[in-house]
């Protein structure tokens, strides 16, 4: 069956942008993560922005708890080269001290900010500074009185507050505006972006909020984000994990890449290991998995643990290794390349994915 087929075209929305990064219509979807560190610490900030930068992240978000928070956002903002959002809890002048700092866009929830004339304030902010606003309703923070209608934090009623709030929003005159609506259970995230993506044209920014750790974060992602994307609804998106943020990155590239909407850096096929298995295949494949995130282009490596079925079940690789007793092979296709000792199996397979990378990609620079 073609892919077309199983995957629904993207639902039709319209287009604003994010610094310089266009969300919404048909551009790529957006894969972004929010750093964990003291905003206000500006190098420990700028580090771990950099270093989510080469593993792929497109757009960074930031948590603004007092004016010093705010003010940092400019002297974080000339360190590092992809935009940043300020998310705002509670107190409209942090949102307004961040635009005026240079936040590239602000996340805001309205209903906590205290009512209206708070709210125009800040969008009238954003108008004068043309940056766009993402209204984000999460279960945990919805409007007594919807929770009280509908008896909890039904899709139902996540629906009704983020399109409340954006109606306010639009009202005040300005509608760069994207739309998040998160809950930490699955189907209840599913249901409610569906409906919502029926009832608006405004672009999406999808994710399962508080999803867990590495394992529980991955699966709870992958089901309600893949389930998602396959039904052509979200425009940005964030893998939600208690983890470091540069895992949310790897995995929300790898749900992307498994519904072949987007091919970023080194596709890794490793078996699950056997009885045959002679090396430590578990700590290879972690180093690579780990090297490979630095590498922006679509290749494909194999890991494998046996020389007896390795060559030939990773015949699609563009570069392999494979384990034996005492030493390993590198292979291509089912051709052999080299045999070497086990401790240099790592280092020799790594140096032949960087010249296959120089040959393939960087050659014609």
């Amino acid at each position: 069956m073609e892919l077309t087929n199983i995957i629904q075209r993207r639902r039709p929305t319209r287009v604003i942008h994010v610094g310089d990064v266009p969300v919404g219509g048909n551009n790529p979807i957006v894969v972004q993560s929010m750093t964990n560190t003291d905003t206000r610490d500006v190098a420990g900030t700028v580090g771990q922005i950099q270093r989510l930068q080469e593993v792929g992240c497109e757009i960074i978000r930031v948590a603004v708890l007092d004016t010093a928070a705010a003010h940092a956002i400019s002297e974080i903002k000339r360190a590092i080269s992809i935009p940043i959002v300020a998310d705002i809890h509670f107190d409209w002048r942090l949102a307004v001290a961040s635009i005026e700092a240079g936040a590239d866009a602000i996340r805001i929830n309205p209903g906590n900010l205290g009512g209206l004339g708070r709210l125009k304030k800040v969008v009238e902010k954003a108008r004068e500074h043309d940056i766009p606003m993402r209204i984000g309703v999460n279960a945990g923070s919805l409007e007594k009185e919807i929770r009280h209608r509908y008896g909890g934090p039904t899709p139902e009623a996540l629906v009704e507050s983020a399109l409340t709030n954006v109606g306010y929003v639009v009202d005040m005159g300005w509608e760069s505006i994207k739309i998040s609506i998160k809950s930490s259970d699955v189907l209840t995230t599913i249901d409610a972006y569906r409906r919502l993506s029926q009832k608006t044209d405004f672009p999406l920014h999808i994710g399962v909020t508080e999803a867990g750790g590495l394992i529980p974060g991955t699966v709870k992602s992958s089901i309600g984000l893949g389930t998602l994307l396959m039904d052509g609804i979200g425009d940005t998106m964030r893998v939600s994990l208690t983890r470091d943020p540069t895992e949310e990155v790897q995995v929300a590239y790898e749900i992307l890449r498994a519904l072949r909407l987007r091919q970023r850096g080194p596709e890794i096929i490793s078996c699950p290991t056997c009885g045959r298995c002679q090396i430590d295949l578990f700590s290879l494949a972690r180093e690579v998995e780990r090297r490979a995130q630095k590498v922006p282009y679509p290749i494909k490596l194999a890991v494998m643990g046996c020389i007896v079925n390795g060559p030939g079940e990773a015949r699609e690789a563009d570069l392999g290794m494979a384990g034996g007793k005492g030493f390993g092979l590198i292979f291509k296709g089912t051709k052999i390349l080299k045999k070497v000792p086990e401790k240099e199996l790592l280092e020799v397979f790594w140096e032949e994915v960087e010249k296959l990378v120089k040959e393939r990609f960087e050659g014609a620079r």
